[in-house]
């Protein structure tokens, strides 16, 4: 069996997840791990397929063929991949909430902090909504941290902690104890 990541983005309408239901389970594929969502009228998303290997080639041709509806790449994940199916990551996982006034910068600043110290986003949502009081809106950040088990995650928190006072916003990391989906 062959692994496929398939992106996409469109202008949103109904069905579009259905137009590319159909053209994996056409191709005798398996739809695995998806991560879909409408973003300012368009639909995008990220989907890992498993299709038998000598239907991967028609699979991956049948989706360029979509592009009067939805723009998609798809890319082969070898058997050595670091993340194939089944595989488990290293390190503990950490949840972190932020919010604050909204500004220039700060997943570039957060995510600054979190290279530095090895940790790799496993997950990542924002959103910029009005305050309740007049005067700006508010930025929040929901994000999943998957942190090796080699970093130091009591300097992970100062840093973020000491990033969250300069930024002048509400951060809070606590381990994350949501079962994973794998």
């Amino acid at each position: 069996m062959a692994t496929l990541v398939i992106t996409v983005i469109g202008d949103d309408r109904p069905g579009l997840v259905n137009v590319l239901a159909d053209a994996v389970a056409g191709h005798g594929g398996s739809w695995e791990r998806s991560q879909l969502a409408e973003l300012a009228g368009k639909f995008a998303g990220i989907v890992t397929v498993q299709v038998p290997d000598s239907r991967a080639p028609a699979l991956a041709e049948a989706l360029g063929e979509l592009g009067g509806v939805l723009e998609t790449t798809v890319q082969l994940v070898g058997d050595d991949a670091d993340a194939g199916p089944g595989t488990v990551p290293e390190g503990d996982l950490l949840h972190l909430d932020l919010i604050g006034n909204d500004r220039p910068g700060i997943v570039k600043e957060i995510s600054a902090v979190l290279a530095e110290q090895g940790v790799s986003v496993e997950d990542l949502q924002t959103k910029v909504v009005p305050a309740p009081q007049a005067g700006g809106d508010l930025f929040a950040a929901k994000a999943r941290l998957r942190v090796p088990g080699t970093a130091d995650q009591g300097a992970l928190r100062q840093a973020l902690e000491a990033l969250a006072s300069e930024l002048l916003v509400d951060l809070d990391v606590e381990a994350d104890d949501q079962p994973e989906w794998e």
